[in-house]
Formats: C-alpha cells, structure tokens, sequence
C-alpha cells in the first residue's frame, strides 16, 4: 500500500507541473487562437533567469525562501517581458495573415530562442541547488518533500484563481 500511495502522491506531483504546462498553452490558444510553440522555450528561460538569479546571490546568506521568492520575481519579469515582445513582434502582425504563417512563426521563435539560450547559457546541464529543507515528511508509508508540498500547493491556488477569474 505504501508503494501505491507513493506512486499517487509521485504522480500528483509531476501532473500538477504538465497541469500548469498545459494551462498556458490552452489559455494562449483560447485567447489568440494560435498554437504557440514558443510557449515551453519561454518556460525554459524563465528556469535559466531563476537559476541564474539563484546561482549570483547563492553565497550572499540569504535564506533559500529568500532566494527562491527573488528568483521567482526575476523569472516573471523577464518571461512577462519576454512573451510581451514575441506577442507584439512576431504574433501581432500576423492576426489577419493565413493560418500558416503564424504557425511557422511560432516554430520559428522556439528554435530562435532555443538558439539564444544555448548562446547565454551554454547547452549543459545545469543543478538547481536545494533552497527548501530536503527532509522527507512520512506519510502512511509514503514520503513526500517540502518541495512536493510547494508544488502541489501552488498548483492548486494558481488552478483556483483561474477558475475563478474565467467564471466570473
């Protein structure tokens, strides 16, 4: 039963990360009608900000909540400024244009900033250091980290928000 329950809660985890995934793509078709490819890239770069916000200030004694909070801030400005950009630049001009050539503008702005990235960044792997206390918490068996926790967390208040926001 253990081996079950671990499986559930492994499983919440990883769907709750494709949920939040998903959103984004469902929301930006819904609302401009496009299938933006580029959507998972700008994703990409919001992890490499954060990493790299992380990676700078990693010996400056701030605690990991600290770090995380302020590496989650640059994320969302740079992304925010980021889709901003590819929207008015490459998307825009487009909205009355065949239904193709937004379509391969899209792949077209994933493999330029898939390009940049690796520019900026380097193509290696890169280790996010541990900014939440890594003791697992037992639960019938099962464990689960503070940082499933947060996961699970979040997705639930960002999924309600939305609900809320698109029913009323």
């Amino acid at each position: 039963m253990d081996i079950f329950l671990q499986q559930v809660i492994n499983g919440l985890v990883l769907g709750s990360m494709y949920a939040l995934v998903a959103l984004g793509y469902t929301m930006v078709y819904g609302i401009i009608n496009l299938i933006n490819f580029a959507h998972g890239e700008v994703l990409m770069v919001g992890a490499l900000v954060s990493w790299t916000v992380v990676t700078a200030l990693g010996d400056s004694g701030l605690p990991g909540w600290a770090l995380m909070l302020i590496s989650l801030i640059a994320a969302v400005v740079i992304c925010s400024a980021l889709n901003f950009t590819i929207e008015k630049l490459a998307y825009r001009p487009l909205r009355n244009a065949p239904r193709l050539a937004p379509l391969i503008t899209a792949m077209g702005m994933s493999l330029l900033l898939q390009t940049l990235a690796m520019i900026l960044w380097k193509p290696n792997p890169k280790p996010f250091p541990q900014l939440l206390p890594t003791d697992p918490i037992e639960i019938g068996g099962a464990v689960i980290s503070v940082t499933q926790i947060l996961i699970l967390s979040i997705t639930a208040m960002v999924l309600a928000a939305l609900l809320f926001l698109v029913n009323k």
